[in-house]
């Protein structure tokens, strides 16, 4: 608690960047073993704009907060059909809108938020433990996702059931 007031007031005598509050805050409720909806959040990515067109970056740890391990993309997904449907349990994803758009769901099994994404300059921090699903995506949408941890399947609640279970416990 020390440690939170300290924050409070250095954040207000030096005008600390909101990604930096935003952050020590998630490290905060990491620490605490607490992840809820509020965890997630929209990130504004920098856009450098040029007559020739557009031009956006993410660096690990600066503009996400977490190490980037792995990169994929969903793209051609059929019209009406969903993705994810799924919980990582230690893995923090950024989720953007890289072409079209698509509606994200999140819940932490009380709350629940729908995020609409349809530019590229921002996109949706997902912390763990945090069901997702994917919907609505509009024709040639393309979703990329930035992950912090190399694939493992063991990290998945692919059962919602079995994910409510591991939130009350």
């Amino acid at each position: 608690m020390i440690l939170l007031i300290w924050f409070f007031e250095f954040k207000t005598q030096v005008r600390v960047s909101e990604n930096v509050f935003c952050n020590f805050m998630l490290l905060l409720n990491i620490f605490k073993g607490i992840m809820t909806i509020t965890n997630c959040r929209l990130i504004s990515l920098p856009k450098i704009q040029d007559q020739r067109g557009n031009l956006t970056f993410i660096e690990s740890n600066q503009q996400i907060p977490f190490e980037l391990k792995r990169v994929y993309y969903l793209y051609d997904v059929p019209g009406g059909e969903n993705r994810a449907g799924h919980s990582l349990k230690t893995c923090h994803q950024f989720l953007i809108a890289a072409s079209g758009s698509f509606d994200v769901t999140v819940t932490d099994g009380q709350d629940k938020k729908i995020f609409h994404l349809n530019r590229s300059y921002y996109g949706l921090y997902i912390p763990p433990m945090l069901w997702r699903e994917l919907d609505n995506f509009s024709s040639g949408s393309v979703c990329l996702a930035l992950v912090s941890t190399f694939y493992d399947a063991n990290d998945y609640y692919r059962d919602y059931e079995l994910y409510l279970e591991a939130m009350k416990s």
